[in-house]
């Protein structure tokens, strides 16, 4: 047998197997408890529990807490057993079983069940001026056609007050779930310590519940919408129906006592389990963390019902088990087909924004875990992109350590439970290998609290802190990660279009953000910049502002005027939440997730955007340029047009924190800028322009700056972001008020409220097009015990008169001297001794001689006495340092310096010779 034939039989062997290895089942678990509890532990483990309590102090700590949680109920509840139970929110003199809702608002019930019901709940918008009193202010058996008794938030006092229903968000079934909650802890307290009034405590709340959840029917939408595929049982949307949870872990560790005192009752809970559990796959959203969610709940109440054989229908404990990893319905797709949708396999990005990603990732980690932990079967073998999407987080990173934020988020520290449980699943199971490669990970990102130590952090008291998440004993002999293993210089998610250009840690390091708005829980923002400065994102993303449904998130902060983009006619929009409006990554260097052979100074990218309720071109390209250990700038050239012309004009919007912006001429004069209403909703806008306030403009064609400072109590140096923009004809400058940030929850050490002042912001107006003259700028980030690295900075024009085309000389006080090109059509431009066809061409001269040809998407360059010549086009970097020539190019080169022309492969950044 030839090789070559051998060679192409492994080939389609291997390939056979991999596709056999996608369509594989999960396995369900070979060995099922059969006995009671199973969900956390099992009766036999019980002992090895009191060892861990009697001689772990963590343990004990937790028990001590859920005691002094739950105890004063339990003891009441002996002399007076109703007080407790007469607090659900039930259905008590109406006993409804059927509900009918109008949209996303509870509208009445009817119907009725020999037995109290539970009541559903009022709003699927969380928002509303109404909270549950404490405990004892509520009115027992509470169910007037009056409403609710509840206290007002937005008056003096909070006075109690009757209230109609579909007023009171999502009050009604967190507030069950509250109940149902210290039940569960009781009905622990009692399978641990065996003292029967914690558990007549929790079988009496639980029976109310469960008997009363038995008698009601799926509510019924009189609009007849979305929202009939929505709703669960006890609320608007399945994925928050987890008193499941909490009533599966209470019958979990009450069955026992449920079967020598109640056994009757058994069919009645089991019947409103598998109800509950259907309804649940029936509705909600499969293409995104609903299906996960959902999964958790079923999951959690399958493992409490008994086998199949044992009900009419065959489905119990092993048919939701298989349904949720293998079986996949119309809202409810199996775990392999819910991997397969959302994540990239090549990098382990979930397709959602960052704060949800992180969720996922990290509930689907704990998934495993949880599912190991209860049937002692590890299924993630089966889910191998699960490596790839922990590993990935670290990618979100800004240089302080904080995450990215864009859509949907919030800035934060990096969360590391995904990595932790991914090394209580490697020790369960004995591999080494992944043990090792996840501790160093862990040791690398974790809290400093935590990497010195072999424990983690102190564990909630939670009965849960008993199980899964119990402290992990980190092993000694596994060291910490190296960070260039986890953070690369550029990184570019295509299945969420974002984009990442970075260079350094801390303070000094650099970092800008781009994203579209593919995927969910994205906003309609264009192409959207974060940019980083001197130990802050300073040009942040403002956060969702308030819940999806309300009006200042659907028409504010999830529209274009509040990002750092460029807007249409004041008219650019598109759908938010789930969307499907990418960039397109025009050019990139380094390449994405490329570790080494690159120059390591200067990045850049170059994306294109079709803006489609305008259908408009636009294109940005973003530079970070490295010029000292602690000194760089940005660049950023936006340009945006009309495909069918006629455009009226284009918004470059610019937020930055700070408590004062000023917007300066190039010499540092104040502009003097007057009221304006020219950007609002009136002329037929977004309704988004009306959010902001206090706007102020002026015609202005030169080239002008803008500032911002957070200005820090003093002792501490000020922090300032400087944008010198590029004057031309047409031009408008707007400085405006917008709404808050509301992306810092904590404030992050910042010297203000941000989330309660209002947001500066810079708008530059082009009139007309602005294709041809494009928002050309440049960000500078300093302290105020630093200042400025940037001396001057002046443009200048093609010599061969290409319209699109721009250049800019940047000089700096070190005296180091950059001269910049960028041109939108890959026509040849000169500019005295230069000439280039790149996309973006950077070169960069220093006072001792050295200099460095940046060529980024270009197939010719002559700069410093050298042609630098492709047969296509690629990114090219040469540099002389100290009389030494270094090459990096991504395309065969010729270079020629007047005497000597040589050829040179496509190779990593190394030392050449023309000789």
């Amino acid at each position: 047998m030839s090789k070559k034939y051998y060679l192409l039989l492994l080939i389609v062997f291997y390939g056979v197997v991999a596709i056999a290895q996608n369509t594989e089942k999960i396995p369900l678990p070979t060995h099922l408890e059969q006995g009671y509890p199973r969900l956390y532990i099992t009766q036999s483990e019980k002992k090895s529990l009191e060892k861990t309590i009697k001689k772990e102090q963590w343990a004990q700590e937790v028990l001590g807490g859920i005691h002094n949680r739950i105890d004063k109920h339990v003891e009441r509840h002996v002399t007076d057993p109703e007080w407790m139970v007469s607090r659900l929110m039930m259905y008590w003199k109406t006993k409804a079983t059927n509900v009918y809702i109008n949209g996303i608002y509870y509208s009445h019930a009817d119907g009725e069940a020999p037995v109290p019901t539970v009541r559903f709940t009022g709003s699927r918008d969380n928002t509303t001026n109404y909270a549950m009193p404490d405990l004892e202010d509520i009115l027992p058996y509470m169910d007037d056609e009056r409403g609710l008794y509840l206290r007002n938030k937005t008056k003096e006092g909070k006075p109690l007050e009757w209230v109609e229903q579909s007023k009171t968000g999502g009050i009604i079934h967190r507030h069950n779930q509250r109940i149902m909650g210290l039940a569960r802890d009781a009905a622990f307290l009692y399978w641990l310590e065996d003292k029967e009034p914690f558990a007549k405590f929790a079988f009496d709340i639980f029976d109310t519940y469960m008997t009363g959840m038995y008698y009601r029917n799926e509510p019924i939408d009189l609009l007849n919408g979305h929202i009939q595929t929505l709703v669960g049982l006890e609320c608007f949307q399945v994925i928050h129906e987890n008193t499941l949870i909490y009533a599966s872990e209470l019958y979990d560790f009450l069955h026992q006592y449920i079967e020598k005192k109640h056994p009757e009752k058994i069919k009645i809970y089991d019947a409103t389990i598998k109800k509950w559990n259907d309804q649940i796959i029936k509705n909600g959203v499969p293409q995104n963390n609903w299906n996960l969610h959902q999964a958790k709940i079923i999951l959690k109440a399958a493992m409490v019902l008994q086998s199949n054989e044992n009900y009419k229908d065959k489905k119990g404990r092993e048919y939701y088990i298989d349904y949720i990893l293998n079986e996949t319905s119309a809202r409810q797709w199996s775990l392999t087909k819910f991997l397969d949708y959302g994540y990239d396999q090549n990098n382990g990005v979930w397709a959602e924004c960052p704060g949800y990603s992180f969720g996922v990732t990290g509930d689907l980690i704990h998934f495993v875990n949880d599912f190991d932990n209860t049937f002692d079967h590890n299924i993630l073998p089966y889910m191998p992109v699960m490596k790839k999407a922990v590993k990935v987080l670290p990618q979100y990173l800004f240089p302080n350590g904080q995450t990215v934020s864009f859509g949907d988020s919030y800035y934060g520290g990096l969360k590391i439970e995904a990595i932790s449980d991914m090394i209580r699943t490697a020790q369960k199971n004995n591999d080494k290998e992944l043990e090792k490669e996840f501790t160093e990970m862990y040791r690398l990102f974790a809290p400093e609290e935590n990497k010195t130590s072999n424990r983690t952090r102190k564990p909630s008291t939670n009965i849960s802190s008993f199980f899964a998440s119990k402290p992990i004993e980190l092993n000694a002999k596994y060291g910490k990660g190296d960070i260039k293993d986890y953070i690369t210089q550029t990184f570019y998610a295509p299945n969420v279009s974002w984009h990442v250009q970075r260079m350094g840690t801390g303070k000094h390091g650099m970092m800008v953000s781009l994203n579209g708005s593919l995927g969910n829980h994205m906003h309609a923002n264009g192409i959207n910049m974060e940019l980083y400065g001197k130990g802050l994102v300073q040009g942040a993303d403002p956060g969702k502002g308030a819940g999806y449904l309300q009006p200042i998130y659907l028409e504010y902060y999830s529209q274009f005027p509040a990002h750092n983009t460029v807007m249409v006619d004041g008219a650019s929009s598109y759908t938010e939440m789930l969307s499907y409006h990418a960039f397109d990554l025009m050019g990139e260097y380094p390449k994405s997730e490329q570790k080494e052979g690159y120059y390591p100074d200067i990045t850049y990218s170059d994306v294109y955007f079709l803006e489609p309720e305008t259908r408009s071109d636009q294109s940005r390209l973003v530079s970070i340029v490295k010029t000292g250990e602690e000194t760089g700038y940005y660049i950023d050239i936006f340009r945006s047009k009309k495909q069918r012309k006629g455009d009226k004009f284009h918004d470059y919007y610019y937020h930055n924190l700070g408590q004062t912006m000023k917007v300066m001429d190039a010499n540092g004069t104040l502009l003097k800028l007057t009221p304006s209403e020219e950007m609002g909703f009136a002329g037929g806008h977004l309704y988004a322009l009306d959010y902001m306030w206090d706007k102020n403009s002026a015609r202005f064609e030169g080239d002008y700056q803008a500032e911002w400072k957070i200005d820090f109590p003093d002792g501490k140096e000020d922090v300032f972001m400087n944008l010198w923009m590029k004057g031309t004809k047409d031009r408008e400058v707007f400085s405006v008020k917008s709404p808050p940030n509301k992306a810092f929850r904590g404030n992050h050490g910042l010297p203000y409220k941000v989330d309660k002042q209002p947001y500066l912001t810079f708008v530059a107006r082009q009139h007309g097009a602005a294709w041809e003259n494009p928002f050309v700028s440049v960000y500078e980030p300093f302290t105020s015990s630093e200042g400025k690295s940037i001396k001057s900075i002046s443009s200048f024009e093609d010599e061969n008169a290409n319209t699109e085309f721009v250049g800019l000389n940047i000089t700096h006080k070190s005296g180091r001297k950059d001269v910049v090109f960028s041109s939108a059509n890959h026509k040849k431009v000169n500019y005295k001794d230069m000439a280039t066809d790149a996309t973006y061409t950077l070169v960069a001269n220093e006072t001792n001689g050295d200099w460095v040809i940046f060529v980024g998407n270009g197939k010719s360059v002559t700069a410093k006495g050298y042609t630098i010549s492709a047969n296509e086009y690629g990114n090219i970097v040469l540099k002389s340092e100290n009389g030494q020539l270094k090459l990096h190019n991504e395309v065969p080169v010729t270079i020629f310096n007047g005497q000597t022309e040589k050829q040179f492969k496509t190779q990593d950044y190394r030392m050449i010779t023309l000789k």
